[in-house]
């Protein structure tokens, strides 16, 4: 979600393209990540996938959740092929209903699958329950396992078993930061958007939770029908130019929005700076800016001059 700036900014040139000097302001959010794995990559990216639908913003979702990257065998409790899933809430007790409800209606029923615990190092006192939620699935015929210090639950399916984690770890993590992409037309700015969403996903510990990593509706706080929360980023429509007080430079024909969410601070503030980069050398931008509601949203700022010196 991105607020239109209160008054013009400057701007400065990265290859060439002017870049607006003011920042994207992000807010502390919990965080967990899952590891889910199965019999090949195939199947382990379909369950990741459907655990993570519908789950593109907190505005009107429980999570925001994505893909963080690939795993191979080597890399994942199991020895089998995997997949790394960032998930983002307001609080450990909403993250621990949407995601053990994820785990049971989208992994669980998923050929093959197993799941564990991204963050097994993460504090104990902040450890939410997936496993043992789900675990009466097994109708009593569930068992539990303990390998050291970690509980796993084994619930008999039609495959075999399916074996689950007790608990995952949960961090502080940071959500809302983001980049505008502003482009001469359509093409122009999804091709920058693209490039840019790339970049970020090359940079550990983030996920860009819309659709592609890119969004084509970013929205402002409130709206003239009061029963929604949010709505239409206006200042920054194109179609809308003559109607409203823009912030776009003149001749901008599309717009598009990343936003990125980390489990530390740097973590988006890296992938920010690659996504910029990247953005910076194609052609067809009017300008890249970001979105904040002058701090008052939360107190992580990542100023985009910042992330070029």
């Amino acid at each position: 979600m991105s607020a239109a700036p209160e008054t013009p900014v400057e701007t400065f040139e990265l290859n060439g393209v002017a870049v607006a000097e003011t920042f994207a302001e992000a807010f502390p959010i919990t965080a967990t990540r899952l590891l889910i794995t199965a019999v090949n990559d195939e199947w382990a990216g379909i369950a990741a996938n459907e655990f993570c639908g519908f789950a593109t913003s907190v505005i009107a979702c429980s999570v925001e959740a994505a893909i963080e990257r690939t795993l191979s065998a080597d890399e994942t409790p199991d020895g089998r092929p995997g997949v790394s899933v960032l998930v983002f809430a307001f609080s450990r007790e909403a993250l621990e209903s949407a995601v053990s409800d994820r785990v049971g209606q989208c992994v669980l029923t998923c050929p093959t699958t197993a799941c564990f615990d991204g963050l097994p190092d993460a504090d104990k006192d902040r450890r939410v329950a997936v496993g043992g939620r789900i675990r009466f699935f097994g109708d009593g015929y569930q068992i539990s396992k303990k390998i050291g210090s970690r509980r796993f639950w084994r619930l008999p399916v039609m495959d075999g078993e399916f074996l689950c984690e007790d608990k995952v770890g949960t961090v502080k993590g940071v959500a809302g930061g983001n980049l505008l992409i502003c482009g001469v037309d359509q093409s122009s700015a999804l091709a920058a958007a693209k490039a840019s969403a790339d970049a970020m996903r090359t940079v550990p510990d983030v996920i860009l939770p819309f659709p592609g990593g890119i969004v084509r509706s970013g929205s402002k706080v409130g709206s003239v029908y009061k029963a929604l929360k949010a709505s239409t980023n206006d200042a920054y429509c194109p179609t809308l130019i003559a109607q409203v007080q823009t912030a776009l430079p003149p001749g901008t024909g599309a717009v598009y929005e990343l936003v990125i969410d980390g489990l530390t601070e740097d973590a988006v503030r890296d992938a920010m700076r690659a996504g910029l980069h990247a953005a910076s050398e194609c052609s067809g931008l009017t300008l890249i800016t970001a979105g904040n509601y002058g701090g008052k949203l939360g107190p992580h700022h990542f100023h985009l001059k910042e992330l070029v010196d």
